[in-house]
């Protein structure tokens, strides 16, 4: 089996991740407790893209709008669509990420950093500054990779854990309360 074929077929994962956390991202008020890096405070927000079928017969439902209107979304997850993509507020300490998630291949995309002192100067930039800049960006980055991966392997202990059917079945009841609502 080549790479490719290893990755369609794992895909599940993903979409299985990003649905995990969208539920617990409304269990526990938005926050998320994961080892090693504390509190996490997650909201799912304007976009969401989920799909079913594979190749001619694939369909593709894309919902946006405010938090509370993503009844779409919700009644797509019921009637057995899978959650492929995520826009996502992460907030650790006082850093705000903002970003796109693709579920099948974890990818990022539209990534708003958080916010510093130096982002925000207007002023003009000596060398020095720049490549201040440009670190501090790589590290809020390199930071953000490792809360997902911290968010994953959460989920991955799960996943594979006894505690999954449970979950699986507070998760299929928070969809079909919310899709009826």
């Amino acid at each position: 089996m080549d790479l490719v074929d290893l990755m369609v077929e794992k895909r599940f994962f993903g979409q299985e991740f990003l649905t995990w956390l969208w539920w617990k991202s409304e269990e526990r008020g938005g926050t998320i407790s994961v080892k090693n890096i504390g509190d996490i405070a997650i909201s799912f927000e304007k976009h969401m893209l989920l799909e079913s079928g594979e190749g001619e017969s694939s369909e593709k439902l894309i919902c946006s709008g405010l938090q509370t209107e993503l009844r779409e979304a919700r009644t797509g997850l019921f009637v057995g669509k899978k959650l492929e993509q995520a826009r996502i507020v992460l907030t650790l300490d006082s850093y705000e990420y903002s970003f796109t998630l693709s579920g099948s291949l974890m990818e990022f995309r539209n990534v708003k950093l958080p916010k510093t002192d130096e982002s925000e100067k207007d002023a003009v930039q000596s060398g020095e500054e720049v490549e201040g800049n440009i670190l501090e960006r790589a590290y809020l980055f390199e930071n953000l990779l490792k809360i997902i991966r911290a968010l994953f392997a959460h989920f991955l202990e799960i996943r594979i854990g006894e505690a999954w059917p449970e979950q699986v079945l507070a998760i299929r009841h928070w969809v079909a309360k919310n899709a009826s609502a």
